[in-house]
């Protein structure tokens, strides 16, 4: 039974990596930052199937630990502060897990087992103001926030650790990628949680930042495939996944409100405080390499995943409702 190692466990991506490695006969290894709070509301339905240890990218002496004591034999690094408005409040603090995170789990992969197997999860953000349209895996990277910023230098470590170490060091350059697991932080699902607020009488509008920004969506469960894909091949790469297709916010906002019987339009409120500072252009994939070699393909459209999460807050609020 191979071991797999997922920093981030507790997360979007965690959460549906976890369950596929499990169906593949993984033991999963999840490392979790030590909290006063325990947040495993994601996993909590595989915590008897899992372990779940803790650890913290800030910490080189725990990811050696971690890696002498559970001799995974593939890494995948999903642990990040991830939400881009943040990285403009803390942008110091993103620098040091986002980016220089990476480099401690590289560090202790090359002294404790180099021929350990490792993602890193890199981010279309890096793309930022882009240079090219759509991006692929030779797009120069223009990034436009500090998350991105961080991101590209994960990015670029990873790649330099896999050139001059020889480590089997991949990197995935996931487009947006949602689910009903996605935070309530994040503009997707904001919109159906407020939709099916609306619905259900517990809220009267939506404040919403620019409807025209345009994102390449698709579904997390379907992307941590890709995931695990790049690490099966025979040499390590780095590969842009999306579906090749975008969509506007004000395009989810109305498939969302559509969903439960709504017009967008009569809740929907543009606000100028939740602009970002420095707005990213077109962002839309070419996985064009995904495609021809790994043989991957996005199954959930995007209409199918918008109405998923809206089902799913619907689901959740009545529940809460009923309580």
């Amino acid at each position: 039974m191979p071991t797999a190692l997922i920093t981030g466990i507790t997360g979007q991506d965690g959460s549906y990596l976890a369950e596929l490695l499990l169906k593949k006969g993984y033991n999963v290894v999840g490392v979790a930052r030590r909290s006063s709070t325990v947040t495993n509301e994601r996993i909590s339905h595989i915590l008897d199937d899992i372990t779940v240890v803790q650890g913290d990218l800030h910490d080189q002496g725990s990811l050696l630990a971690l890696l002498e004591e559970y001799k995974p034999t593939e890494v995948y690094n999903l642990a990040a502060q991830s939400f881009v408005p943040t990285s403009w409040n803390q942008p110091a603090l993103t620098g040091d897990v986002t980016a220089i995170g990476v480099t401690r789990l590289l560090e202790a992969i090359r002294f404790i087992n180099p021929k350990i197997r490792f993602y890193q999860a890199s981010s279309s953000e890096m793309f930022g103001k882009v240079l090219e349209v759509p991006q692929r895996e030779t797009t120069p990277f223009y990034p436009r926030s500090p998350y991105g910023v961080a991101k590209v230098y994960g990015h670029w470590i990873t790649v330099n650790y896999r050139e001059s170490f020889n480590l089997f060091a991949t990197s995935g350059i996931l487009f947006n990628h949602e689910s009903p697991r996605r935070g309530l932080e994040f503009v997707t699902r904001k919109i159906t949680d407020g939709a099916a607020r609306i619905k259900l009488g517990m809220a009267h509008d939506l404040h919403l930042g620019n409807l025209e920004s345009q994102r390449d969506w698709g579904f997390a469960g379907d992307y941590v495939e890709a995931m695990w894909l790049m690490l099966q091949q025979e040499e390590p790469d780095s590969f842009v996944i999306g579906t090749g297709e975008t969509h506007a916010v004000r395009e989810f906002c109305e498939i969302a409100f559509a969903r439960v019987d709504l017009d967008y339009k009569k809740y929907v409120v543009q606000d100028e405080k939740f602009y970002r500072p420095a707005e990213v252009d077109l962002l839309i994939s070419d996985p064009t390499k995904a495609r021809t070699i790994l043989k991957w393909e996005p199954a959930v459209s995007f209409n199918d995943l918008v109405s998923m999460m809206v089902d799913a807050d619907m689901a959740r609020l009545k529940k809460q409702q009923a309580n």
